[in-house]
């Protein structure tokens, strides 16, 4: 029997992760995990989400559960294991070597237009809360482990060019291209966290990828929030670097 193929997906938050999930679990070969570590992170941060006390009962508190949990049999026994991830939710004190046995890719958006929307439903935004930092180190762990930079795709790529971007992943990850990545049914999943009811309103409507947004001026932000995409910036653009445009 071949082994199953993981994929850990970093993204941020207020990214299409939860949309690249829909495509993959759309595959005929494929299962997908919903942010694991999600509540292991609210129990050693402490901090509070929206459904927090959903989150925590929901999925195991300890880091190490989750890891044996990601790494055990896949789910139906599913050649592949899409496994979308918050780069944030891995806090310091959370083990890491057990993405050497994963294929990782990164998800990437410009700060300030994740800051405009995460904002609107989380008042207070630190730049810790985000990920861009904790996503540019598990990148740059991967690129040492790998000696090449791992895939990055942007969300706004893949929504100007779905078919294009998904294939050029999908060869990245020397995983096969399925034309049924593109569309899905509309509805929620029982594969969706606990939390979908807070965050996923937009996804259970959809039965794919949304056009771009049309080009605009530059997003203005409150002085809180400009100071937090300055100090993300840098962190995006390393990344952007190496996106699968």
């Amino acid at each position: 029997m071949n082994e199953t193929i993981r994929i850990a997906m970093w993204s941020g938050p207020r990214n299409i992760s939860t949309a690249m999930m829909r495509a993959f679990e759309n595959r005929p070969d494929a299962a997908v995990a919903d942010e694991p570590f999600y509540a292991a992170y609210l129990a050693a941060s402490g901090l509070d989400h929206p459904m927090r006390g959903e989150v925590l009962a929901s999925q195991p508190t300890d880091w190490r559960r989750v890891v044996d949990g990601i790494c055990g049999p896949a789910p139906g026994g599913a050649a592949i294991w899409y496994q979308k991830h918050m780069a944030h939710h891995m806090l310091e004190s959370f083990g890491r070597d057990w993405m050497a046995g994963f294929r990782n890719a990164f998800l990437i958006r410009d700060p300030a237009s994740v800051l405009a929307s995460y904002a609107v439903r989380r008042g207070d935004v630190a730049l810790a809360d985000i990920g861009f930092v904790q996503q540019r180190e598990l990148f740059e762990r991967e690129a040492d482990r790998l000696g090449r930079a791992p895939p990055v795709v942007s969300g706004p790529d893949v929504l100007a060019d779905p078919e294009g971007v998904l294939r050029r992943l999908c060869a990245a990850l020397e995983v096969p291209f399925r034309g049924e990545m593109l569309c899905w049914p509309s509805g929620r999943r029982a594969t969706d966290g606990v939390w979908a009811p807070a965050w996923y309103d937009a996804v259970e409507r959809s039965t794919g990828f949304a056009p771009p947004p049309p080009p605009r001026p530059a997003i203005p932000l409150p002085d809180d929030l400009r100071r937090v995409a300055d100090q993300a910036q840098p962190h995006y653009e390393a990344l952007a670097a190496y996106r699968l445009a």
